[in-house]
């Protein structure tokens, strides 16, 4: 039986356009006959081996080793911590980069990790799943081994940026800067317009009982009566303008991402993205220049008919309101994810680029990485023109008492922060998802501006 591998074809073109957009050169791959990959920059008679480990890269569960190395005392530097953890190995030798006639060896499958953490090889086939059949942190590598919160691929990438440079002294690799990316998925654009009796009554318990506003539980009638054409001044959750009055302060462009199914909830809100005053954001939104994007409604993660079906009813409804853009994307309901059924069926609907992938139960570097990247399919092997924005922060995630249980707190800016200073490090992107519907405090908006705003 022939051994699986990821160093097909396909999977190396993959790995080498991964490459050029990090690097900024068009290196090339070839696998040698005793199974090591070499590294060519074409044109010159110098090169860069590394080693390969087909069979724990490929495997489709959680339970490969880890060890780590130290980096400084090899004489290289990592963005972050000086021992960086060495997912998939169980022992490294010493010292792992090592001179060879043509240039350098390195000891350790970067590549191998690199595809397996970027083409989520490790959640295929995977039903040790939560209650809403996510693949949870709680299960993955990263989580057991305590490096969820650290960029792993970046980090390795940086070091294999560091062997290029001696290899090829001189060679000019690709800057970047940190960047920011900030996103809302509307679960609900009105607290009170679209809900039936029981849902309206169920919220101003709420607003009495947990929230204590008073005020808002007063005026709930009337806001949801006067939900016709736009949505109310009063509503708690109509945080849209807020939103982009503050990302524009910050030179950001906030993404929306709308559910355009028309189904019932079991909160009793019933949103149709066709309403009057749903089309009248989304041409505000528009004309103030942020994005409107896709956020398919829940359990539509293993249906691909009904996610392309919302993604054109979206499409249609800003077509009818004059909306263009030149890319279309979003982000699973309640963060819901299979690979690569979710990945496909995002593809097939024509989108641009998914921003999922992070995990509910804590937040972190799922993909290892925080540079938007190319897509891949590890079931068939295949490249995709889907674009992967790995999603870092979602507020829910470190405030929510089911997950890292934060709360609106110090502590959880502190948190928030902590990842966003990790993608500064290694100039990536820290991406955050704040819901429109968590700023209905003046401490919850403090908190966003807070980790929008720390330099």
């Amino acid at each position: 039986m022939k051994m699986k591998t990821w160093t097909t074809s396909a999977g190396l073109q993959w790995l080498e356009a991964i490459l050029q957009e990090r690097f900024g050169h068009a290196f090339s791959l070839q696998q040698q006959t005793d199974g090591a990959l070499l590294l060519i920059l074409p044109g010159s008679d110098r090169s860069i081996t590394l080693t390969t480990d087909l069979a724990t890269y490929t495997r489709a569960d959680s339970a490969l080793p880890c060890t780590k190395w130290d980096v400084a005392a090899e004489g290289w530097h990592t963005a972050l911590r000086p021992k960086l953890p060495a997912p998939g190995a169980e022992k490294l030798p010493t010292p792992l980069i090592t001179p060879t006639t043509q240039g350098l060896h390195i000891g350790y499958d970067i590549l191998g990790l690199t595809y397996w953490m970027l083409s989520r090889q490790e959640e295929v086939g995977r039903i040790d799943l939560d209650a809403h059949r996510r693949f949870p942190a709680a299960s993955s590598h990263a989580f057991k081994h305590s490096y969820l919160e650290r960029p792993i691929v970046d980090e390795w990438l940086n070091i294999l940026g560091q062997v290029i440079e001696r290899v090829w002294p001189g060679i000019v690799l690709k800057k970047h800067r940190f960047s920011m990316k900030v996103s809302h998925d509307v679960d609900e654009p009105s607290r009170y317009g679209f809900r039936n009796t029981f849902g309206l009554i169920r919220a101003m318990g709420g607003d009495v009982l947990k929230r204590r506003a008073f005020k808002d539980a007063f005026f709930a009638p009337w806001i949801r009566m006067s939900t016709k054409e736009k949505l109310h001044p009063r509503d708690p959750y109509n945080n849209f303008d807020w939103l982009m009055d503050t990302s524009e302060r910050h030179s950001l462009i906030s993404a929306f991402y709308f559910i355009a199914s028309h189904s019932e909830t079991s909160n009793g809100t019933n949103y149709d993205i066709s309403h009057p005053a749903l089309r009248n954001l989304l041409r505000h939104i528009h004309k103030r220049g942020h994005e409107i994007g896709l956020h398919p409604g829940y359990h539509s993660f293993l249906d691909p008919i009904r996610i392309n079906n919302e993604a054109q009813i979206l499409r249609q409804v800003c077509a009818e309101e004059g909306i263009s853009q030149n890319q279309w994307g979003g982000r699973m309901h309640y963060l819901q994810w299979r690979q690569p059924v979710t990945l496909r069926a995002w593809n097939d609907a024509g989108m641009t680029y998914d921003s999922t992938l992070t995990y509910a139960d804590h937040s972190g570097f799922r993909c290892g990485t925080c540079f938007e990247y190319p897509a891949f399919d590890p079931v068939v092997q295949k490249s995709i023109p889907l674009r992967i924005r790995p999603l870092i922060v979602m507020e829910g995630s470190v405030i929510g008492e089911q997950y890292m249980n934060l709360g609106v707190s110090a502590s959880a800016v502190t948190k928030i922060l902590e990842l966003k200073e990790a993608c500064r490090r290694v100039t990536g992107c820290f991406t955050l998802l704040w819901h429109n519907s968590s700023l209905s405090t003046k401490v919850e908006k403090d908190m966003y501006q807070t980790v929008l705003g720390h330099a």
